[in-house]
């Protein structure tokens, strides 16, 4: 039976290209069991292909009605050679060797005559350190779901009995609670009329800001700082990975009387400034941030996409990192705010109405005309708090590797391990050949952040930064250096 899927869904697919693929991933470092010998890896990748029955939507493959999108049709078989495959490189634990490989493992769209997914499996012809790379449409899912998924593949202890890889196992959805047709029919129509008006005092509020009548709203759309990392997405893909101790995120959050969210923007705010000033920017306003808002219920499990993706502004003309914090900060409840108070499905259309305008410019291959949304696309899952297990192989970290926003910018994804954030960054390879130095620069502005408290005379390094107005103006001007920089 075809699973129906909305429109959120179809717009991953029907916007997809070569230059800009739909879909998510995640890079899996796992250790190999003393056991071990030269064939547990070939074996494991044997095992894997043995499973050519999958469980939805692993088992689909998208149903065209006049080349659009209508539903997710199952399969009656996979092919294993295309869903499982093996490589294998000098050392897995060489991060840079294993970021180019995945950036090149990333860069192509999955094929659309097959169930969007894939796996890789690395071995390393060093140490004991393998990888797993899972590639997976976004039309299945979002972040929350798929890591919902693939943690129920994993063990918390190691057993090699029992085991079927995430693909095979049937996936928990809580079954709705029946209701009267009418009832149901009056409850839809209500919040239609709640969503459409909400979706109408958004976008009222967002003029009011444009004419500056009033400014203590959201963020305008496309008024973002164009950068190196930002403008038309091209094909071939740069990725980076770092680590935080969340434990000490933790703390420093109830020090400061901030989210863990917040104490992270700002850490990747200035660790972006500091990067962007070795390629010579300079910046008149504050860089934005698109934040992914979680519009599930407590406790719904059902698949899909139910997210939305609004801009929130960072911090700018400060070189105390505390006094960043605090920019962020009440930038970022601006729009937290703004999101308690309408309906879920009015942020939703306001995802979709400025992000169809992106596209439309990157479809016309003009969005280097036009300022970005944002700069950055930064969003935090929380992953499994004790270690997990693949079969009797330890997971190490899981770094998640998301897709690239039409506009650009760089996608810093961040997953939860146990006491360990797990960081994975990705943009494309138009004009830079590394963020090595941004995943380090991170590190350098929590330390500072977490220094800053108690020795207030610590200030961030020169980065760049010029106070002028904030500038409205939906075409932006020229930022770039001529030399292309």
């Amino acid at each position: 039976m075809s699973k129906k899927i909305s429109f959120l869904d179809k717009a991953f697919w029907i916007t997809e290209s070569e230059d800009s693929p739909k879909h998510v991933a995640s890079l899996q470092i796992l250790a190999l069991p003393e056991s071990a010998d030269e064939n547990y890896l070939p074996n494991l990748v044997n095992t894997f292909r043995k499973f050519d029955q999958a469980v939805c939507p692993f088992n689909t493959v998208v149903q065209r009605v006049l080349g659009f999108p209508w539903a997710l049709k199952p399969v009656d078989k996979l092919d294993m050679q295309y869903h499982v495959q093996y490589h294998e490189i000098d050392d897995v634990s060489d991060r840079q060797q294993l970021h180019q490989f995945i950036a090149r493992l990333h860069e192509p769209r999955l094929d659309r005559e097959q169930p969007l997914w894939q796996y890789h499996i690395i071995s390393s012809r060093q140490g004991r350190q393998f990888a797993i790379y899972v590639k997976i449409h976004h039309i299945y899912g979002d972040g929350a779901t798929l890591i919902r998924w693939f943690q129920a593949a994993y063990r918390d202890k190691p057993q090699n009995d029992d085991f079927a890889p995430v693909w095979a196992l049937e996936q928990p959805i809580r079954k709705r609670r029946a209701c009267h047709w009418f009832k149901g029919l009056m409850t839809n129509c209500w919040h239609f009329i709640r969503t459409i008006t909400d979706l109408i005092w958004i976008l009222f509020r967002i003029l009011v800001k444009l004419l500056r009548i009033n400014t203590h709203y959201m963020p305008v759309p496309f008024t973002g700082t164009r950068t190196v990392l930002t403008g038309q997405v091209h094909k071939g893909r740069v990725v980076a990975t770092t680590d935080l101790d969340f434990k000490r995120v933790q703390a420093l959050s109830r020090r400061l009387r901030a989210s863990a969210n917040e104490i992270l923007l700002c850490c990747f705010d200035i660790g972006v400034h500091r990067f962007l000033k070795d390629y010579g920017h300079s910046f008149k306003r504050a860089l934005y941030t698109n934040m992914p808002i979680n519009l599930r219920k407590p406790g719904e499990q059902v698949g899909g996409n139910k997210i939305a993706i609004v801009p929130v502004m960072l911090a700018h003309g400060e070189t105390d990192p505390y006094l960043r914090l605090r920019q962020i900060i009440e930038n970022h409840r601006i729009v937290k705010h703004a999101a308690r108070r309408s309906e879920p499905g009015a942020f939703a259309y306001y995802t979709i109405l400025i992000q169809s305008v992106a596209l439309v410019f990157e479809l016309l291959r003009v969005s280097d005309w036009f300022r970005p949304i944002a700069n950055i696309l930064i969003s935090n899952v929380p992953g499994p708090k004790n270690r997990r297990y693949l079969k009797d192989a330890e997971l190490l970290a899981v770094y998640p590797i998301s897709a690239i926003t039409p506009g650009g910018g760089v996608n810093i994804t961040l997953l939860t391990y146990g006491d360990t954030a797990n960081i994975g960054l990705v943009c494309t390879d138009r004009r830079i050949n590394s963020l090595d130095n941004m995943a380090h620069y991170f590190n350098e502005a929590f330390d500072m952040l977490e220094k800053c408290v108690d020795d207030p005379s610590l200030t961030i390094d020169d980065i760049g930064e010029r106070v002028e107005d904030d500038m409205r103006s939906i075409v932006a001007e020229q930022e770039i250096h001529e030399n292309g920089h």
